[in-house]
């Protein structure tokens, strides 16, 4: 044994891999939007938003990353009202009290982007 070593610690025996630790769902914040809502985002919710760069984001994903009190992460696509189309992926640090947020409708599915199915007999 060399100079300033001590002795060896004991070894527990390995019985497998520990216990996974169940992960408990992030809260739920008043006002938060769910993924499906469609939200204004304005200069309410961040200063990059104000005026003419207001956007409608249909929001895909909730970071439960912590960040500043009262903020949020959305990921989401920005909305052309007049057409129902997504026109880009965006992600966006805002303000939750300055959200608009409509939330989806859950008692009648969208069919508006979905194509007409055509069916045909087999080659």
């Amino acid at each position: 044994m060399g100079a300033g070593v001590g002795p060896r610690p004991e070894r527990r025996p390995v019985n497998g891999p520990p216990a996974p630790v169940p992960r408990t769902p992030a809260p739920s914040w008043p006002g938060v939007p769910v993924p499906g809502d469609l939200v204004l985002v304005d200069g309410r919710a961040s200063v990059q938003f104000a005026g003419d760069r207001a956007l409608w984001l249909r929001v895909t994903s909730v970071d439960d990353t912590p960040t500043y009190y009262g903020w949020v992460w959305l990921t989401g696509y920005s909305i052309d009202l007049a057409t129902g189309n997504a026109l880009a992926r965006r992600e966006v640090f805002v303000q939750i009290a300055g959200l608009q947020i409509q939330r989806r409708k859950t008692d009648s599915p969208s069919l508006r982007n979905v194509a007409p199915v055509m069916r045909r007999r087999g080659v």
